[in-house]
């Protein structure tokens, strides 16, 4: 019996590394599937590629399922998010003049940062992002509203554009997954400030996703591909498989880069300036540790509250996470789940035991920056 092949697109970043492990190291074909990578170059193509089925599942921005879904930009089209691919993995940085003008300032501190960001006096901060429904944009949007009056031009740069978009002056700041956070400092043309973390410590960044009628029509199919991109993405969270993982991601077919430009995010390692020492975040990017590849429903409902979505949206928001699929694909291969598909957002100041399938699993710290929590349908302060 032949394998079922799979087109699957993606972007190249690091967090596109539980796919490309799935196929390189055969995790794909121990499930039957001949996984067919396709890169794309912009989220907005990728989108559209999905959308009109010329892919089966894609690598997505995690706000970008939901957007879909509620028929916000672009082509609309009911699109389901299987598992989150990646947690985290975004960096906050800005070009040299700001830097200067902004002075001294402790690497991380969101809040620091912020203030002394809104001190400026000289018009709107320009600030590029990847694309408008990405969680970089949701971060930075709710970042600077707890300033009354603060001034920010969103400009959508492709990622692999960063680093000259800052060379050329297009923009001020940006915010973007690594690698290439990592890229603007190595071509010293800007640094990094913070990562997302620092503003969100547990947020969704990459999903697995797939239009809503294909889950329906090939159950077997997604079963196997969520099967395959789980072990994938246990083995990228184990620090002994690294250095491989970094050499795989390196290759010509995948981000065709300098392992050195791909380590830090996998290690955690940020550099922030050219030739300082490399500092380290926790959890700058994670896989599979602490329930991270578990589609939570709540995780969709503030996703689609800072979209702007009314209560039908949040609810259909809800409906495109599908803790279902999760729960009913790996829980036969002895998974450990969380006891509900829904938590309070923002509650979790320390990592924490809760209860779940098996009676193992670890919540990590979830918390946002300005200390408030989010329970869908009342906001908590």
């Amino acid at each position: 019996m032949s394998d079922i092949v799979l087109n699957c697109g993606y972007v190249p970043l690091v967090d596109c590394a539980p796919l490309v492990i799935a196929k390189d190291l055969g995790f794909a074909a121990e499930e039957g599937l001949a996984l067919n990578l396709v890169a794309q170059p912009s989220w907005s193509a990728l989108r559209d590629m999905l959308a009109l089925g010329h892919l089966d599942a894609a690598h997505m921005l995690s706000p970008m399922p939901v957007a879909m879904s509620i028929g916000l930009g672009g082509l609309p089209a009911r699109i389901d998010t299987l598992m989150v691919l990646s947690v985290n993995g975004t960096v906050f940085g800005v070009s040299h003049a700001l830097a200067a003008e902004l002075g001294a300032l402790p690497f991380g501190d969101a809040r620091a940062l912020l203030a002394a960001l809104a001190a400026r006096r000289s018009g709107p901060l320009r600030i590029g992002v990847p694309f408008h429904y990405s969680m970089h944009r949701l971060l930075l949007s709710y970042w600077t509203a707890t300033v009354e009056g603060f001034e920010v031009e969103e400009i959508t740069v492709p990622p692999p554009r960063m680093a000259d978009a800052v060379a050329d002056g297009f923009v001020d700041a940006f915010w973007v997954g690594e690698p290439w956070g990592s890229v603007a400092v190595q071509q010293n043309v800007g640094q990094l400030m913070m990562t997302g973390s620092d503003v969100w410590k547990f947020a969704p960044e990459k999903v697995l996703a797939v239009r809503h009628d294909w889950a329906g029509a090939n159950e077997d199919s997604a079963r196997r591909l969520m099967r395959a991109v789980y072990r994938a993405s246990a083995w990228l969270d184990a620090r002994k498989n690294r250095t491989l993982a970094v050499e795989i991601l390196a290759r010509s077919e995948h981000l065709s880069m300098s392992p050195d430009l791909i380590d830090p995010a996998l290690s955690g390692q940020i550099t922030p300036r050219l030739n300082d020492a490399p500092r380290p975040v926790a959890h700058f990017v994670q896989f599979h540790k602490h329930a991270a590849s578990f589609p939570w429903r709540s995780q969709a409902a503030w996703i689609a509250q800072q979209l702007g979505a009314d209560a039908a949206g949040i609810e259909k928001a809800k409906a495109c996470f599908r803790s279902d699929l999760y729960r009913q694909n790996l829980g036969g291969i002895g998974v450990d789940m969380p006891g509900a598909s829904e938590k309070v957002e923002g509650a979790l100041r320390f990592e924490t035991a809760v209860a779940s399938t098996c009676g193992h699993m670890i919540l990590a710290q979830d918390a946002f920056f300005d200390g408030r929590t989010f329970d869908f349908p009342r906001e908590k302060r």
